[in-house]
């Protein structure tokens, strides 16, 4: 999962770009780049590291331009190297720059087929394949001004080509700004715009809460399958592109990633939260009705709304049982298995008097490895809990994800080919208690009920491209078990100073 980023202002856009970065910070905090526009070259700064550590005034001094991209990692396909930090560029034609959110899942015969037009592919990264269909796709345009229609045929063919999940960002030299999303819209992306004196600008970002830090208005959202083509000169169009469009956004925005004063798909995520909050309460009221339950403490932050929420509906007292250190990163998008365990007590620090002597009920918003949760239990029982009960606020996640969220594979994956009973073993629980999938639904759908479908593969296996086998599979699982990832990232990279890229 990543965050993306595109203005077209009418003064300079670096320190929004970065103000809106630093916002998305959540999606990804394994690196960050910033690309702008200045005359005929792009300005370029990228690196492993936080926003804040990237960006130096040195840095943000020379970013200059009236527009520009930018993009926070958080590595899917391909490695933690800074050489595969975003945005990517290519020189030619006009010199076109990319930030991508998502992942492609035919990567590997898109790549081929750049080769055999004699594009170059400088990383394994699959953001840097989609920048090179566009390009190829522009290349074939003769005119040296674009068209709305020629963009927008551009964007039409990339669908063609392409399967999975994007959301993506382009910045085209002496031309504009090209937004557009994948067909299903699976990844997010919104739309806003904000009145100067000077006239109008316009922002895309992959959440509105982007757009409101810096004092844009939102507009709508993106829809799947449109493009978006803004000219330099601030003049907006917008297209359908797909052949058959269809909402299926991810769910797993609404569980986990997504911050909850976002609003995405017209759906509050905030107001979904407390909705699983409300279903997973009535199940456990109904389910569990025999035990003696004296608190409810959530595993901060993501599942506060939600334990609260069941809380109320099971008349028992909410407490904040666990504070958090707010300088440690988000461990499930952390790489490395070790990684994560260490982080976990270095996260979160238990109030003893919130557990002693008390059967508690744990709430977090989903069980993973199951690494973390074991060493929360732990924590719980070492500050004297009695009894530990345990509710994800999700269902059971049995499949990996092959759109953009660094799922392990299955076999890591504590749910795969076992019970609930067995699951509760494992981490140490007394009791686990799983929300239904068809509750979870049911309460984004609250929001919106005009989406009819979310993409739920993790939980189901249901891959709503339709091209997911075991090939790609078995292929996902080489690159993103941990001892892959621990052999592939020992290249850490160096960082990639800001330069300038001419257009020749």
């Amino acid at each position: 999962m990543c965050g993306i980023v595109g203005i077209v202002g009418r003064s300079p856009v670096n320190q929004t770009i970065y103000d809106a970065l630093t916002v998305l910070q959540h999606r990804g905090q394994d690196a960050a780049g910033i690309v702008t526009i200045d005359g005929n070259a792009f300005r370029l700064r990228k690196a492993n590291g936080l926003v804040k550590d990237v960006f130096e005034p040195k840095h943000m001094q020379r970013l200059q331009g009236h527009s520009g991209i930018g993009h926070v990692r958080y590595p899917t396909a391909g490695s933690s190297s800074a050489s595969e930090a975003q945005p990517f560029y290519v020189n030619s034609p006009f010199g076109i720059s990319l930030a991508h959110n998502g992942n492609l899942t035919n990567t590997l015969e898109l790549a081929e087929q750049l080769i055999q037009k004699r594009r170059h592919v400088n990383t394994t990264s699959d953001s840097e394949v989609l920048l090179n269909l566009l390009a190829d796709e522009i290349q074939h345009i003769k005119s040296l001004t674009l068209t709305a229609d020629d963009v927008f045929d551009a964007i039409t063919n990339v669908h063609k080509l392409v399967s999975g999940a994007y959301a993506a960002v382009a910045m085209i030299i002496g031309q504009g700004l090209v937004a557009f999303r994948d067909p299903f819209g699976i990844r997010p992306l919104v739309l806003g715009k904000q009145e100067t004196a000077n006239g109008t600008e316009y922002m895309v970002a992959s959440e509105s809460v982007a757009l409101d830090a810096v004092g844009f208005e939102v507009m709508r959202d993106v829809e799947p399958g449109e493009a978006v083509y803004i000219t330099l000169d601030g003049q907006l169009y917008t297209r359908q592109c797909a052949q058959h469009p269809s909402y299926s956004p991810c769910i797993f925005e609404y569980v986990y990633f997504a911050r909850p004063d976002s609003t995405i798909d017209n759906v509050s995520v905030y107001a979904s939260r407390v909705n699983f909050g409300s279903k997973l309460g009535a199940k456990i009221k109904r389910e569990w009705a025999d035990l003696d339950i004296d608190v409810v403490i959530p595993i901060p932050e993501t599942s506060c709304d939600i334990a609260l929420e069941i809380a109320r509906h099971m008349d028992l007292p909410y407490r904040q049982g666990f504070v958090k250190n707010r300088y440690i990163g988000r461990t499930f998008i952390m790489p490395g298995q070790q990684e994560r365990k260490k982080s976990v007590r270095r996260k979160l620090n238990a109030i003893n008097t919130e557990f002693a002597g008390k059967n508690v009920l744990l709430v977090d918003d989903s069980i993973v490895r199951g690494t973390t949760s074991e060493q929360i239990i732990s924590m719980a029982r070492e500050a004297g809990a009695k009894k530990v009960y345990f509710a994800s606020a999700a269902p059971e996640i049995r499949f990996p994800n092959v759109y953009g969220i660094d799922m392990p594979t299955s076999n890591e994956l504590i749910a795969y080919g076992r019970d609930v009973d067995e699951i509760a073993r494992i981490i140490g629980a007394d009791g686990v208690i799983f929300q239904d999938i068809v509750d979870l639904v049911a309460a984004v759908q609250m929001e919106n009920p005009e989406i009819t479908r979310f993409e739920t593969s993790v939980f189901d296996g249901d891959y709503v491209t339709q091209d997911v086998d075991q090939n790609y599979l078995d292929h996902l699982t080489q690159l993103r078990n941990d001892d892959a990832k621990a052999v592939r990232n020992q290249d850490i990279g160096t960082n990639l100073e800001l330069h300038n890229v001419c257009h020749p």
